[in-house]
């Protein structure tokens, strides 16, 4: 359920179980983590989903189970964190709970208009991973943090561009096609210069 296209130093990654809403099982996470550790020599990575729904989580099943609690969130967001190379979440649609953090990770995030985003880990009794809300902060201040963690507040596309949680809003028809131009020119570089650039923007 999770696919990989690799094309010139390009890695796209889709989350694929539609059925579902692109829930996420440990499985999956485990193979979304695998990749991204394997992804080092990757000149680019481009993170997204099928359908109207980036992923809505953890599956409810498995959350109930552990999956909620499991460290392997971390060891995802992780992985994309530390990558050396550019990293871009191509949101083809919500993003909610827990699967804020393998987005939060990346470097640049784009989403469609339809997008909403949501984490409603308060109201169903569990903490968030520990870096998400670090990394959400780092974008969008406490406050803002705050509005989504504690509030329980959906945010709209517009109003997330407008917080800085995503950094462009393009329609679906052009949002994969905005990601690959995005990391081209990390994709054509020398990618010590790419990583070194990477290394200075921290």
């Amino acid at each position: 359920m999770i696919e990989l296209a690799q094309k010139d130093g390009l890695w796209t990654v889709t989350i694929y179980n539609p059925g579902k809403a692109n829930a996420l099982t440990g499985a999956m996470l485990t193979e979304l983590a695998e990749i991204a550790e394997a992804a080092t020599e990757a000149r680019a990575l481009i993170l997204t989903g099928v359908g109207k729904v980036f992923s809505a989580g953890a599956d409810l099943d498995e959350a109930r189970a552990g999956l909620a609690t499991s460290d392997v969130w971390e060891r995802l967001s992780g992985a994309i964190a530390a990558l050396p190379c550019l990293t871009v979440a191509a949101l083809n649609g919500t993003l909610a709970g827990g699967a804020h953090g393998m987005v939060l990770a990346c470097d640049l995030r784009i989403a469609v208009p339809s997008a909403k985003f949501f984490y409603p880990v308060m109201k169903l009794g569990f903490l968030p991973q520990p870096s998400d809300p670090k990394r959400m902060s780092a974008l969008i201040g406490p406050a803002r943090t705050k509005l989504i963690l504690m509030a329980g507040q959906k945010i709209t596309a517009p109003e997330a561009y407008a917080f800085g949680l995503v950094d462009r809003v393009v329609e679906s028809e052009d949002l994969l096609s905005t990601a690959r131009q995005l990391v081209a020119d990390s994709v054509g570089a020398d990618p010590k210069i790419a990583s070194g650039i990477a290394e200075l923007c921290v």
